[in-house]
């Protein structure tokens, strides 16, 4: 799950620099996002959950503080002592430890947490919990922007991204998987499939992308199968945009995976240059797809 009613772009042209929130959870786009706000002249306030969050974002941020998971009372504290007016949420988390046993024990919810969790919400799918959580921050003063309003410059091109290029069995699967995987991402089920030889071998939901590659590799493994991994029909920008990275074509190497589609200009390409340079030494190819785009 990466981590609603607002579209408003931050201000960056104010004689005052704008005081910014994240919620930090795994994974370098924290950082990233970290650094597009610096470079705008933003002042800076990191909630790094405990578990997901680097703790190399202590550096840079203005100001860090520690929290847990389900301390959505504690994060809504934390910024507002530091007046912060907008916030951010990047990195992922794990959903699945939401529905483990003894969870609130290991989890320990603050009353806020509970109170959205479990009485504010009429279903658990990530879209109606982050907008839930979108809500709650504006309710206190402070407005969710769009997660890549400081990382356009990381956003997926569209094409084909390798030196190798998809074979005419893998432009089928292209095609097929497509609108599947939309479809998924409609019913806000997960944002990625596996296909081979125009079959799904597997589809993403609450366990997240990695595991289901690994589900993926065990149910074929003879490999060449391909991920697609896509935006929903109408993506809320503030929160959950698929993000791919090397780490990615590591798992996809590993498991047997030939192809990448990701979808351009709705995702996140982490270290792009070291990505496709692993996807070239893995033979994997990488496609910036779209409903018009040609491959």
């Amino acid at each position: 799950m990466r981590l609603g009613t607002f579209f408003a772009m931050p201000n960056t042209t104010s004689s005052k620099p704008t005081r910014l929130g994240i919620i930090a959870g795994h994974g370098l786009f924290p950082q990233m996002v970290l650094d597009g706000a610096k470079a705008a002249g933003c002042h800076v306030t990191v909630v790094g959950l405990r578990g997901f969050a680097d703790s190399s974002l202590f550096d840079k941020a203005d100001v860090f503080r520690w929290s847990g998971m389900v301390r959505m009372g504690r994060w809504i504290r934390v910024l507002r002592r530091q007046g912060a007016t907008r916030v951010i949420l990047a990195g992922s988390v794990r959903k699945a430890d939401m529905f483990g046993r003894f969870r609130l024990l290991r989890l320990l919810p603050d009353l806020t947490a509970i109170r959205i969790w479990f009485f504010g919400i009429p279903d658990k799918r990530n879209d109606t919990v982050l907008a839930a959580v979108a809500d709650e921050f504006a309710k206190h003063g402070i407005i969710m922007d769009d997660c890549v309003a400081y990382t356009k410059e990381h956003m997926a091109p569209a094409g084909v991204l390798t030196r190798r290029q998809p074979s005419d069995a893998q432009t089928k699967d292209i095609e097929f998987g497509w609108r599947i995987a939309k479809e998924m991402g409609r019913l806000d089920i997960g944002q990625a499939i596996a296909v081979k030889e125009t079959e799904v071998i597997a589809v993403e939901a609450i366990e997240g992308t990695d595991r289901m590659i690994a589900r993926a590799g065990e149910l074929c493994p003879q490999g060449g199968w391909t991920l697609i991994k896509v935006a929903k029909p109408d993506q809320d920008m503030r929160f959950d945009v698929p993000t791919v990275g090397p780490e990615t074509i590591t798992k996809l190497s590993k498991h047997g995976a030939k192809m990448l589609i990701v979808e351009a200009g709705k995702s996140v390409i982490v270290e792009r240059e070291k990505m496709i340079q692993s996807a070239d030494a893995a033979g994997i190819v990488v496609v910036g797809g779209g409903e018009s785009t040609q491959v």
